[in-house]
């Protein structure tokens, strides 16, 4: 899956390093639901053991690479519910690479696969209400945000507002 000089790709061993540093990159915990790092074995492993493939595995992760730049960060499609053909999006990107139109293109490639190949019916995505970057570019993508969702993480001894986003395929 390709779109100028972004594309998208099943997770290679030699990206271990590079998953870690997203993985294990405690600002990042809040987001999902991580409680602590994952070690080399634990990847090494996840790495050689998943299909990536949605419905074997219930999730489907993309590594994002930039054709100069290598590796530029790693999208995600997981809490995938298979009867109503809806599935969750998460994105991270390197920080030197961020407000370049990586993620747009990236996210572009993701649902094309998703959405044709896939046959999802729907993609969405939960964003704190603080993070102006990622609801510009869900909004930017199509994404319709539907509501506010009040205290739904938790960062530290507080907890913060996220946006609801979803894209829906219009068949």
């Amino acid at each position: 899956m390709k779109q100028g000089n972004v594309s998208l790709r099943a997770p290679e061993p030699e990206d271990l390093e590079v998953m870690l540093s997203f993985e294990n990159d405690a600002a990042l915990w809040e987001l999902g639901t991580a409680t602590g790092p994952y070690s080399r074995y634990q990847m090494k492993r996840y790495i050689a053991e998943n299909q990536n493939d949605l419905y074997a595995d219930g999730q489907l992760r993309l590594m994002i690479v930039c054709e100069k730049q290598g590796v530029a960060g790693i999208v995600d499609v997981f809490s995938f519910d298979a009867r109503h053909n809806r599935a969750e999006v998460g994105i991270v990107v390197r920080k030197d690479l961020r407000g370049q139109g990586v993620a747009q293109a990236a996210l572009s490639l993701l649902e094309s696969h998703c959405f044709s190949l896939l046959g999802l019916r729907q993609l969405y995505a939960y964003v704190p209400v603080g993070n102006v970057a990622s609801r510009k570019l869900f909004t930017s993508a199509g994404y319709t945000e539907r509501g506010i969702l009040k205290d739904w993480i938790r960062v530290g001894s507080s907890y913060q507002d996220v946006c609801f986003f979803q894209k829906v395929n219009e068949l």
